[in-house]
């Protein structure tokens, strides 16, 4: 199978527990709802992008328990390639405990398992996959050791790389020249770059050599920023929203598949928009992810970008 898009991705699995209230030190509550639901940065953008049209394949290390093979049944499902997904026998694999509230606030504690076993190592022996790919995308869920050496051999590839910094923690200077484009919300950006605005952080990571920021801005669309040119903004869609678990990757995977797919930046931000906020129309993050056919259909004909 030929790449189009590859991920350095998490996976874990996410158990949800909606409760009346935050939890006090040593309080026991019952919850009125529970779901079991896939999840990890990773594995959500890689999904969205399959979703989109991609040949996606993933660089991953994921647990040798139930958990584990749920990942592997889910990405079959999904027509993803798993030649380099690494189990990690006798290891759990990468687990979140979300606590929700009845305002739709959460609370979660992550356990990365397996995951945070992927190694350079790993990484170097897809070098075959990563080179036929035209994206990389990767997030901060996964060891920045391994994201490093994906970008490195990326680049001496010439393969379109693509970061997104969530959670948001410290960059390795090393790693912001080898960012062709980094996909920040307002928080992360801001936390990255130690600045009290948008633009002001945004010309900042440029400076660190990042080719492009693209910051989400949630209801209000996305702002893209690239050295020397003036700030491209494409507005958001008024819609109603179910909850926003999944927008981001959503909106990461689709643009990885847009650029794959060489699409210019006006008609990637818009599709990525797009699928972003038909995400928020349903609960949880991989069931509410749109397929190309359905951001296409959603769209107005005079606005919808060109197959």
């Amino acid at each position: 199978m030929t790449v189009d898009v590859v991920c350095v991705a998490s996976w874990n699995v996410d158990l949800i527990a909606h409760i009346s209230s935050p939890l006090l030190r040593g309080q026991t509550q019952m919850a009125h709802g529970f779901e079991r639901l896939p999840g990890g940065k990773g594995s959500n953008a890689a999904i969205a992008a399959a979703r989109q049209g991609a040949q996606v394949g993933l660089i991953a290390r994921i647990g040798g328990d139930d958990f584990g093979q749920m990942g592997l049944d889910l990405w079959a499902l999904e027509g993803i390639d798993t030649q380099h997904v690494v189990r990690g026998e006798g290891e759990i694999n990468g687990t979140a405990l979300i606590l929700v509230y009845p305002d739709g606030d959460n609370s979660i504690a992550v356990h990365p398992g397996a995951g945070a076993g992927l190694t350079t190592a790993h990484v170097q022996s897809a070098d075959h996959m990563l080179a036929q790919a035209r994206v990389l995308m990767a997030s901060c869920e996964v060891p920045i050791t391994a994201t490093q050496t994906a970008f490195e051999i990326a680049r001496a590839h010439g393969v379109l790389t693509l970061l997104n910094p969530a959670p948001a923690m410290p960059i390795p200077h090393a790693l912001w020249p080898l960012i062709d484009v980094l996909t920040p919300n307002e928080g992360e950006l801001r936390m990255l770059a130690q600045a009290p605005d948008v633009e002001t952080a945004a010309r900042k990571l440029l400076a660190q050599g990042v080719g492009a920021v693209v910051v989400t801005l949630g209801a209000q669309g996305c702002a893209l920023f690239q050295p020397h040119m003036p700030t491209l903004y494409v507005p958001g869609h008024a819609i109603t929203v179910v909850d926003t678990i999944g927008a981001g990757d959503t909106f990461t995977g689709t643009l990885a598949a847009a650029l794959a797919r060489k699409a210019a930046w006006p008609e990637a931000l818009q599709w990525a928009n797009a699928a972003a906020a038909l995400s928020t129309t349903a609960r949880g993050a991989v069931t509410a992810m749109p397929t190309r056919a359905q951001v296409q259909t959603w769209l107005a004909p005079e606005q919808a970008p060109s197959r």
